[in-house]
């Protein structure tokens, strides 16, 4: 079943470039993602290359019982704006008739039936870079063992920390959490290594429940690499105060590397839906507060939380929300992959 699914990920990218001109510049989206209210437009990511009009689908991947909606019929496509739009009797559905739309303040718990999955559609396209993305630095100089350990063909032990993000929170196939998508990448990247991942995380934990479990999630694994990811339920309004969600970070490396002296990746996560009862709205200060104790114990920082915005100009909270709360959907999963990958493995 893996091989199929590596097989179906390969096959986007390859579909992706199917009438596009190649150049240095020419970048790839995969599996952009929208939700679409009546004749609303939808944005997409970037602007597409001319030429390389966006095809949308229901899935992210391209599956046995996947829709390819069609231009004119389902959509239509605005290629000056690089915006989409619904149709009249389309077959993509209304995200009007979700149960959350247009609501504010909403506690998710008293509407059953939640979520936007059901909701999404995709599309592939070429697009020209203007702008470097992702912005992120190079940190192989703090991952020497871990680069050391690819290069030299040797077994490499990755093991993802953190909360239900990190455990694959809507993600639709196990190969498209953003973790595992890296590691098959570092696998693929460096075939003599022996590259396995390892998901330690659990849905709902703060850092304090991660200290908790650390033993037995980090440090009974002897992993040679850790992805530290929290913040998303630390920040909520009834979550963990900022000085305690740092000084638990800290904990947290410090215990990793006196056990097992494994190398460290903290990861920042990206804001919930401001409509979301829960959200503190404070979420920038994690991020910063993250990256802040990864440099302060020398660890590799990801900034998915920067990355994310950067999207997020040009698209809705729901169109990258899988649980229209605080999961990412597959492409939200992909922006996680990217700024990894950018880290200079």
């Amino acid at each position: 079943m893996k091989s199929k699914i590596v097989s179906a990920i390969g096959l986007v990218a390859v579909l992706l470039l199917v009438g596009c001109t190649t150049s240095s510049r020419l970048r790839r989206a995969e599996g952009d993602s929208f939700v679409f209210a009546g004749p609303d437009p939808a944005s997409l990511a970037y602007l597409p290359e001319p030429g390389c009009e966006p095809e949308l689908r229901s899935t992210y991947l391209r599956l046995t019982n996947t829709i390819v909606y069609k231009s004119g019929q389902d959509y239509f496509f605005d290629s000056a704006a690089g915006t989409l739009r619904r149709t009249a009797h389309s077959r993509i559905p209304d995200f009007r008739t979700n149960v959350l739309y247009g609501l504010t303040n909403f506690d998710h718990s008293q509407f059953p039936g939640y979520g936007n999955k059901p909701f999404f559609a995709y599309a592939d396209y070429c697009y020209r870079a203007t702008n470097r993305w992702p912005v992120q630095k190079k940190q192989a100089r703090l991952l020497p063992n871990t680069k050391a350990k690819l290069k030299g063909g040797e077994p490499l032990k990755i093991v993802a920390f953190g909360d239900s993000i990190t455990a694959g929170g809507e993600a639709t196939e196990p190969q498209l959490i953003f973790w595992q998508r890296w590691a098959d990448e570092l696998q693929r990247t460096h075939p003599k290594a022996k590259v396995t991942a390892i998901n330690g995380a659990t849905g709902g934990d703060t850092t304090v429940q991660g200290l908790q479990r650390l033993q037995s999630k980090v440090l009974d694994e002897k992993p040679d690499l850790v992805l530290i990811a929290f913040g998303m339920n630390d920040h909520n309004i009834s979550g963990v105060p900022l000085p305690q969600f740092k000084q638990n970070l800290a904990e947290i490396i410090a215990k990793i590397r006196a056990d097992t002296g494994a190398e460290v990746i903290l990861v920042s996560t990206f804001p919930p839906n401001p409509r979301w009862k829960y959200g503190s709205h404070r979420m920038q200060s994690y991020a910063a507060a993250t990256q802040e104790i990864a440099t302060e114990n020398d660890c590799a920082y990801a900034d998915v939380y920067y990355n994310w915005q950067l999207i997020a100009e040009r698209k809705k909270p729901e169109d990258l929300l899988g649980n229209n709360i605080n999961h990412p959907n597959d492409f939200g999963h992909w922006i996680y992959f990217e700024v990894l990958r950018a880290l200079g493995l």
